[in-house]
């Protein structure tokens, strides 16, 4: 079988771009079709794939400020035609434009993440990051277009959708009125081991930046005193550092080695924002420790409430104090967050994608 990959964009690492490596594990002579891809970002394996990039990759400051140049994703993906490169299928693993890819009559697995955010949630995007009233009003005809342009590449009858939780699925049917099966992201629980005695402190890992709404945990923790450590870096630490109290520690970057312990020896992993899926949390339960997140979006599908942790409702400083307050982490049996994260395993992804690409035609047996 030959099999393109493609991705939005390389030029940092987070929740997609762990998946793209374990659908490139999967089917490690596909290349990869991307829009940008700037190597010094990436981690060092990615320098042995075959990454293909387009005519974006040579504008000026595009690798650190991609955002600028949004209006063109759609043109650059619009223009790239795999119909006659001789693949079996095209699967695309799909946060902003790349579903809209040319596959002619080939079969297209999308991997949606989410349906394009600052194409179909606008008004809270700008909201988020700031954008003054006179951007907000002469981007509006931009995302118009680009909205349609997106709807209309989803209606493409090749292109299937398989979405990463029921939030995800339930978007991808109300924005491209397009069904979809669900296929739970990876997660290598084995690389997490469970400790019988951790710490006192609670945990986040994230990227930090406004959605991720780590502002919350920091004025909730600041307010009640606890331990809590901050692994991660991005645009909003300074603000962030600005608010918090003495017992909030900010650790940046931590790699992947020591972030298994951090994890293990952790109270209670947080988890304030609304997110599509969430990684994180399960990794937290992949090591045994329990979740105490904001009750919506992915966190619905992958935390046992009262289980293997708690939510609040309201996305507020006042919901998260009192949620913490009423938790009681040592109430929560390890086991039973490892079986829960078991659930994700890279196995069972590995096994669901290849099921989806046969039920297209794509693969015997």
């Amino acid at each position: 079988m030959r099999l393109a990959l493609v991705h939005d964009w390389l030029n940092q690492f987070g929740g997609a771009e762990r998946v793209l490596e374990d659908l490139h594990q999967f089917f490690p002579s596909a290349p990869v079709y991307t829009s940008i891809y700037w190597p010094d970002k990436m981690p060092q394996s990615y320098r042995e794939w075959d990454i293909r990039t387009t005519w974006m990759n040579r504008l000026p400051g595009v690798h650190r400020h991609h955002q600028w140049y949004f209006p063109l994703y759609a043109l650059a993906f619009a223009r790239m035609n795999l119909a006659s490169a001789g693949y079996d299928a095209v699967l695309s693993n799909k946060s902003g434009f790349c579903h809209g890819i040319r596959a002619g009559e080939m079969p297209h697995l999308c991997y949606c993440l989410a349906p394009t955010r600052y194409v179909w949630e606008y008004d809270s995007y700008a909201a988020r990051e700031n954008l003054p009233p006179w951007l907000r009003l002469a981007l509006k005809p931009v995302v118009g277009a680009l909205r349609r342009w997106d709807y209309a590449a989803a209606q493409r009858p090749n292109t299937h959708f398989v979405a990463i939780s029921t939030e995800i699925q339930e978007r991808i049917r109300r924005y491209y009125h397009r069904e979809s099966e669900i296929i739970f992201p990876p997660v290598d629980v084995k690389r997490y081991s469970v400790l019988n005695h951790p710490g006192d402190y609670y945990l986040i890992v994230s990227r930090l930046i406004p959605y991720k709404r780590i502002d919350l945990a920091v004025r909730a923790f600041t307010a009640l005193g606890l331990p809590l450590r901050i692994a991660g870096s991005g645009r909003d630490r300074a603000a962030l550092e600005a608010i918090a109290g003495p017992n909030v520690e900010f650790l940046g970057y931590v790699p992947d080695a020591d972030l298994c312990l951090l994890l293990a020896q952790c109270k209670a992993f947080v988890f304030p924002g609304r997110e599509d899926f969430g990684i994180a949390p399960l990794e937290a339960q992949a090591a045994g420790r329990p979740v105490i997140a904001f009750g919506a979006g992915g966190a619905l599908d992958t935390i046992i409430e009262g289980e293997t942790g708690a939510f609040f409702r309201e996305q507020t400083v006042e919901a998260l104090i009192a949620a913490v307050t009423a938790f009681d982490a040592a109430a929560v049996d390890p086991s039973a967050c490892r079986s829960n994260a078991e659930r994700f395993s890279v196995e069972r992804f590995q096994e669901e994608i290849i099921a989806a690409l046969h039920s297209l035609g794509v693969v015997s047996g």
